[in-house]
C-alpha cells in the first residue's frame, strides 16, 4: 500500500475548512432550505478544487495532479458532514 504524500494532507484539511466554512455560510444564508444549501455548497467545493487545478494547468503557476482535486474534494465532503452533523443532532 502507497503511503499518502504530505502535500495531498495538506489538500486534503484545507478542503475540511473549506467544506466547514460554506456549509456554515449555506446554513446562514438559507436555514429553511438546507438540501439546496448542501447541493450548492458541494458544487462550490468541486469548482474551487478542480479550478484550482485547471488554472495550474493552464498558467503553468503551480503543478497540476487531479489527486490534489480529488483530496480537497473529499475534505470538503467530510466537512460538511461535520457541520451537518452538529446541526441534525445538537441544533434539533
Amino acid at each position: 500500500m502507497k503511503k499518502i504524500e504530505r502535500d495531498k494532507w495538506r489538500h486534503f484539511y484545507l478542503g475540511i475548512c473549506m467544506g466547514v466554512f460554506l456549509q456554515l455560510i449555506a446554513l446562514w444564508l438559507m436555514p429553511d432550505t438546507v438540501g439546496r444549501g448542501v447541493l450548492i455548497v458541494l458544487l462550490v467545493v468541486i469548482a474551487v478544487s478542480y479550478g484550482f487545478e485547471l488554472f495550474s494547468k493552464f498558467t503553468r503557476l503551480g503543478y497540476y495532479e487531479i489527486l490534489d482535486a480529488i483530496f480537497s474534494i473529499a475534505g470538503g465532503i467530510i466537512g460538511m458532514g461535520l457541520i451537518l452533523g452538529l446541526k441534525f443532532s445538537i441544533f434539533n
